[in-house]
C-alpha cells in the first residue's frame, strides 16, 4: 500500500471499519480533504495544570488526580484565560497496524491563542498518536488571550492520519519547486521550505494585529460578530521592524504566497530556537490545494500567530521565522481545498480569526 498522509476517501474508509468511530456519528462535513475535525464532548475538566497519561496510565486516571472542577459544555460554558482544561472528544481510534495519526489545532483555534493539544491514554507526547493505539481522544484547551465560550460538539483540533512514512526530502522539495513552484520568489529550503514574515505591506503600513490584554469573551459561534478593534490594536511599520513585546500575542502574515499541490500535505513547524526568542504557534496543517492553482487559488501567505518569550525582541522585514513540512499524500483526495468546501483561508493575507470583523 501507498505510504503518506490519507485522503477524505481513506478516512471514510476508516469510519466504515471502525478504527474512527463517534458518539454521535461523524458528520460528513467533519471529513476534510486530508484531516478529520474532532468535536468537543458535553463536559470539561478544570485541571490544576497540563499532564500527559504516561505509559500504561489513562486519561481518567490522571484527571482523578488533577480535576478541581467539571464544566457543563452542553448549554455552552465559558473557559477562563489561563485556565487549563481537559476536554472528551466525542471521537476515538482503533488504528490498524501500520497506521500513525498526529493532531493539531485549526487554524481559527490558533488565531484566537487557543493553546489546544490532543492527549491519549497511555501518551507520552501531545498530539502524536503511535500506530495500534485503541481508545478515547481528549483535548487539553488552554486559552491565553481571550476567554472563549464553547459548547459541546464544536471543533477546535484535528486529526491527520499516515501510512508509514513520507515526508520529503530537501532535495525532493527543491525538484517538486522546480517543477511547481511552491512559494512565491526564491525558495529557502532546510528541512523544509522556509519561510519569512512581511513587514513592508504592498499598500498601507498595517503589518499586524496585537492582542489587547483586558477584553471580554469571545463566543466561537459568532462569525464575523466581534469589532477587531475591540480584542486586537493594530500594528503600524514604515520601516521594516516591530518589537515583539515578552508575554504578547500577535497576529502577522508571511511575506511568501505559498502553495500546496493536489498530490501532497504540509504542516507548519517552528524554525529555530536560536534566530530569537519569540515561537510562532505551530499549530497548522495545510491541506492539499491550500493556495494551488487547482483549487482556484493563486498563492496564499501563511498567518502567522507570534508569542515572544523573555526578553524584548526586534522582528525585521523578510526574517525566516517558519517552516512547511511537505508530505506525499498516498492518493489524491477527492475534495481539494477551497475547492467546493467551506475553507475560510483561501487566498489569505494578513487575517484575523473568523469571529472577528474589521473595518
Amino acid at each position: 500500500m501507498t505510504a503518506g498522509v490519507l485522503p477524505a476517501q481513506a478516512l471514510r474508509q476508516l469510519i466504515a471499519t471502525g478504527a474512527l468511530a463517534a458518539s454521535p456519528d461523524i458528520r460528513a462535513d467533519q471529513i476534510q480533504p486530508a484531516s478529520l475535525d474532532l468535536r468537543l464532548g458535553p463536559v470539561a475538566y478544570r485541571v490544576r495544570a497540563s499532564f500527559l497519561a504516561g505509559h500504561g496510565r489513562s486519561v481518567q486516571d490522571r484527571l482523578a488526580e488533577f480535576t478541581m472542577h467539571k464544566v457543563n459544555l452542553a448549554e455552552g460554558a465559558v473557559l477562563e484565560k489561563n485556565c487549563v482544561y481537559v476536554i472528551p472528544l466525542a471521537e476515538r481510534l482503533a488504528l490498524p497496524p501500520g497506521i500513525t495519526a498526529v493532531a493539531n489545532a485549526k487554524s481559527s483555534s490558533g488565531r484566537l491563542d487557543l493553546l489546544t493539544r490532543t492527549i491519549t491514554d497511555g501518551g507520552t507526547e501531545f498530539d502524536r498518536i503511535p500506530e495500534g493505539y485503541t481508545g478515547p481522544l481528549y483535548a487539553e484547551v488552554c486559552p491565553r488571550s481571550f476567554s472563549v465560550l464553547v459548547r459541546e460538539g464544536q471543533r477546535l483540533n484535528q486529526i491527520r492520519f499516515r501510512r508509514g512514512q513520507a515526508v520529503l526530502t530537501d532535495a525532493e522539495l527543491a525538484a517538486l519547486h522546480a517543477a511547481d513552484p511552491l512559494v512565491s520568489g526564491e525558495a529557502v529550503i532546510s528541512e523544509g521550505l522556509g519561510f519569512s514574515v512581511d513587514l513592508r505591506p504592498a499598500t498601507g503600513t498595517l503589518v499586524g494585529y496585537r492582542a489587547k490584554p483586558h477584553t471580554g469573551v469571545v463566543d466561537l459561534d459568532r462569525i464575523g460578530f466581534y469589532p477587531a478593534a475591540d480584542f486586537w490594536e493594530e500594528l503600524h511599520s514604515d520601516t521594516g521592524k516591530i518589537i515583539l513585546d515578552p508575554g504578547a500575542f500577535y497576529i502577522l502574515v508571511s511575506r511568501e504566497a505559498v502553495t500546496i499541490p493536489p498530490d501532497y500535505a504540509a504542516e507548519m513547524a517552528p524554525y529555530l530556537a536560536m534566530v530569537g526568542e519569540f515561537r510562532v504557534h505551530y499549530a497548522g496543517f495545510f491541506d492539499p490545494g491550500f493556495g494551488h492553482a487547482a483549487a482556484g487559488g493563486a498563492g496564499s501567505r501563511g498567518v502567522l500567530e507570534v508569542r515572544c518569550h523573555e526578553a524584548p525582541f526586534v522582528l525585521e522585514h523578510g526574517q525566516v521565522v517558519g517552516r512547511l513540512v511537505y508530505e506525499k499524500m498516498s492518493e489524491r483526495p477527492e475534495t481539494l481545498y477551497g475547492a467546493g468546501i467551506a475553507s475560510n483561508y483561501q487566498g489569505q493575507g494578513l487575517k484575523l480569526a473568523k469571529q472577528f470583523r474589521t473595518t
